[in-house]
């Protein structure tokens, strides 16, 4: 059994790898560039997720697929995997498919995948513990500060590991075919929450200025990378999928949430988990 991973140098997909090898999995990864892996354990094929017929050449020989979004070439790719033979696909979507916010990104993956005939799963995990490192490292690397426009905001956001160990289950296990998993975090923290386990992870004092969502939005642009590239949607002036934000009040979330212990049977990992696992990242 070969399994293809796109987007394999990804923040999911090289956790993905990592589990399958740990199964003995032959395992393909598509890069865009040079990647290193254990020598002899991955093949390494070029091509672009945006450039369909560049990976024709990386389904050769592949049973099953881990699908990393990509929805302007998502048909043209699903086709090419299925007459190439691949028989099961695991589609990395996200929890805004559920709620119904988003429309245009992962949605179209989903509904291309789902017209093949090949056997799917779809992993929809929501928000990002990793979010915090990419959004706030910056500023706590630097000032010990995070600037926070919506600080008691709360959510279950979600370990990468976990995400990763159930979309590994899929390709691998049987029984997950035609589900789509919804993944929280296993605790409703706000914002407010995060930056105090953060800084009890460090074992330093991190300070949280509470800033407009005008200035955050500044900031965010300012720093660049995924901060830029969301910071209209983080700082509510767009909705997920790019529209005029709906302000009216939303009902009321239930206390828990769907998390991967379903899948794998093991606790989902916490947030403080989380911030001990990536203190090293948050210093300086």
């Amino acid at each position: 059994m070969r399994i293809l991973v796109t987007g394999g140098t990804g923040n999911i997909g090289r956790l993905v790898v990592e589990q399958l090898l740990k199964t003995g999995a032959t395992v393909r990864v598509v890069s865009r560039r040079d990647s290193t892996f254990p020598t002899g354990q991955v093949e390494v094929v070029r091509g672009d997720l945006t450039d369909p017929e560049s990976l024709r050449p990386a389904f050769e020989s592949v049973d099953r697929m881990y699908l990393f979004p990509s929805p302007s070439s998502a048909a043209a790719l699903v086709g090419l995997a299925e007459r190439a033979g691949v028989r099961r696909v695991v589609t990395l979507s996200s929890g805004a498919v559920s709620t119904g916010y988003d429309t245009n990104f992962h949605l179209p993956v989903e509904q291309a995948v789902e017209a093949s005939g090949m056997a799917w799963t779809h992993v929809r995990p929501a928000e990002f513990m990793l979010n915090n490192l990419w959004l706030w490292g910056p500023s706590i690397r630097a000032e010990r500060v995070v600037r926070e426009p919506f600080p008691d905001r709360a959510g279950h956001p979600v370990h990468e590991r976990d995400i990763a160990e159930v979309a590994t289950a899929a390709l691998l296990d049987d029984g997950h075919q035609g589900a789509a998993y919804d993944l929280y975090g296993p605790e409703s923290l706000s914002r407010r929450d995060q930056v105090r386990i953060i800084a009890e992870a460090l074992g330093q004092d991190i300070r949280l200025d509470v800033v407009t969502p005008a200035r955050a939005r500044e900031l965010y642009l300012a720093q660049g990378g995924f901060a830029a590239a969301s910071a209209d949607f983080l700082t509510g002036f767009q909705t997920y999928s790019g529209g005029t934000p709906d302000h009216s009040p939303k009902a009321p979330q239930p206390a828990s949430k769907p998390t991967a212990e379903a899948v794998t049977g093991r606790p989902a990992r916490s947030f403080h988990t989380w911030a001990l696992d990536h203190g090293a990242d948050f210093r300086s």
